[in-house]
């Protein structure tokens, strides 16, 4: 089945250069990241695709969050945040939408914004770009939702960075499915 080769030979790439996907491709990429299981049908998943000359605003919006959670912004730092969205030639903010629900807690709605990164991923890998998923200090921060003028009830849970494998692929592991597998019979 060429969907289980897919997910058994998707691989993170932190080397990204052009092309990214045009936008009819991530358009059906994000097709696939509707399709994440959804408790409650309350779609927590907001994507802000960013690319070209928009990451200096989002290099900008790290700057700004570093400074308000109290980190000195020293020139290395300051110069490590404005790189960060450039090393990709597209970068997706994963942001989940936390709704109150009697039924599905918070953490549920960012467990199914991660199920729909994980399609995004997958999707991406389908049609031949590569991607690394990325968190830090920038992700599960307040001053960056506030930063990126998100509403209050908005978390971001990390970063798609999208494009074209550029150098050398990291070899996969071999994993032992006995490691991570308990069967009840």
């Amino acid at each position: 089945m060429e969907t289980l080769k897919a997910i058994q030979n998707r691989n993170s790439v932190a080397h990204l250069a052009e092309p990214a996907p045009s936008i009819e491709e991530i358009e059906e990429v994000y097709k696939g990241a509707l399709r994440a299981p959804d408790h409650a049908w309350l779609r927590p998943w907001k994507f802000i695709e960013i690319r070209g000359d928009s990451r200096k605003k989002l290099a900008d919006s790290f700057i700004k969050a570093s400074i308000a959670s109290g980190e000195e912004m020293t020139e290395e730092l300051e110069e490590k945040l404005k790189k960060a969205p450039f090393r990709a030639p597209m970068v997706i903010v994963l942001a989940a939408d936390i709704k109150e629900h009697p039924k599905v807690p918070k953490i549920e709605q960012i467990i199914s914004l991660g199920a729909s990164a994980q399609n995004i991923l997958l999707g991406l890998h389908d049609i031949g770009y590569s991607a690394i998923w990325r968190t830090g200090k920038m992700a599960f921060n307040q001053q960056i939702t506030d930063a990126l003028e998100l509403p209050n009830n908005y978390e971001v849970i990390g970063y798609l960075y999208v494009g074209t494998p550029s150098g050398k692929i990291k070899t996969l592991p071999e994993l032992d499915l006995n490691d991570h597998l308990t069967r009840w019979e």
